[in-house]
């Protein structure tokens, strides 16, 4: 089958591989989309993946072709989204209930070939069957969306609350979404790409623009999000956030990012600074949202390009043009 392979660090190329065969309690999908993330970039730079050569791709859904002798959840024809984690369920955190955190941590995509291909191989246990009303190249959106519903749990945000967000790529937009619903009283957005910033408007943010001094709130935010991973976006939303308010660390910044912060401030005005790592018990959650409309799938899908242009997607998305990327095998 073919694949996108990175090879080694900086290099991404498209290649034959062999088509995967599943284990007793897995099944087979044939990818309808695989949507790109900052985490593939991270692994292009010889970060997150143990090892290369690794197929790419922890974002698709697709139909279920082919399954294993004891699998019964699933049939062929099946359309599903695929949730990439994969736990030891032995070790302290997972029996604790903190999976993501688990001291094997491993995924789809990442540790073991991904969906940027033509077939992947995926635990029953991982799949989500989809309704009949879900087109499943639109599905790739649910990993992140679910990544997004694991930030809203560790921030546990009250009715009512001012939201800033930076960065309105695929993730801040989705955070966005899920601040309309769970009762900001306000959501305002920093991206320095104004044609981003036009999308977040479309959306619905209350205010937007490319610096916070921009905005009218002296007072600071309660909830401040950082989508981006940049550092000078990280430290300018440290200084945004309100007394006894929340800082989400939920981009993905690179292993060397470093910031200062004020310990008298944090301990003084009661500010928490937290963090979300991938996906936690959220994504059947994001299946069921998204199946409801949540997103809309063709505001937030810029680019729909054929997998034997992995490589070039790849570029694209490093500069921050459009939105998702999705390839299509």
């Amino acid at each position: 089958m073919k694949a996108a392979v990175i090879e080694s660090v900086g290099k991404a190329v498209v290649a034959e591989v062999p088509d995967p065969t599943p284990g007793p309690r897995e099944v087979v999908v044939e990818v309808a989309a695989c949507g790109l993330c900052g985490t593939d970039l991270h692994i292009l730079q010889g970060e997150f993946a143990p090892e290369l050569p690794i197929v790419p791709g922890h974002e698709f859904a697709g139909e279920v072709v082919g399954v294993g002798r004891q699998v019964t959840e699933l049939s062929v024809g099946d359309q599903v989204a695929v949730d990439p984690s994969l736990y030891c369920y032995e070790c302290r955190y997972c029996r604790d209930g903190h999976n993501n955190m688990c001291e094997r941590w491993a995924a789809i995509g990442v540790t073991t070939a991904g969906g940027a291909a033509q077939y992947a191989v995926a635990p029953v246990a991982n799949c989500v069957k989809l309704p009949e009303h879900v087109r499943t190249q639109d599905a790739a959106l649910i990993e992140p969306l679910s990544c997004a519903v694991r930030g809203y749990d560790v921030l546990n945000s009250r009715l009512g609350a001012h939201v800033l967000i930076y960065g309105s790529g695929t993730m801040g937009l989705m955070m966005l979404e899920l601040a309309k619903r769970t009762g900001a009283a306000s959501v305002d957005m920093v991206d320095i790409n104004p044609q981003r910033l036009t999308t977040a408007r479309q959306l619905g943010v209350s205010a937007s623009a490319t610096s916070a001094d921009e905005l009218d709130r002296p007072q600071g935010w309660e909830l401040v999000i950082d989508a981006t991973g940049n550092a000078a976006a990280i430290q300018d939303g440290l200084e945004r956030v309100a007394k006894a308010g929340t800082f989400l660390q939920f981009g993905v910044a690179d292993y060397a990012t470093r910031v200062s912060i004020d310990p008298y401030r944090i301990y003084n005005q009661e500010i928490t600074i937290t963090g979300s790592m991938a996906v936690l018990h959220s994504f059947e959650r994001a299946a069921e949202l998204f199946s409801t409309g949540v997103l809309d799938p063709n505001v937030f899908i810029s680019d729909r390009l054929p997998l034997d242009q992995y490589p070039q997607a790849l570029e694209q998305f490093a500069k921050g043009i459009g939105r998702k990327t999705v390839v299509i095998p």
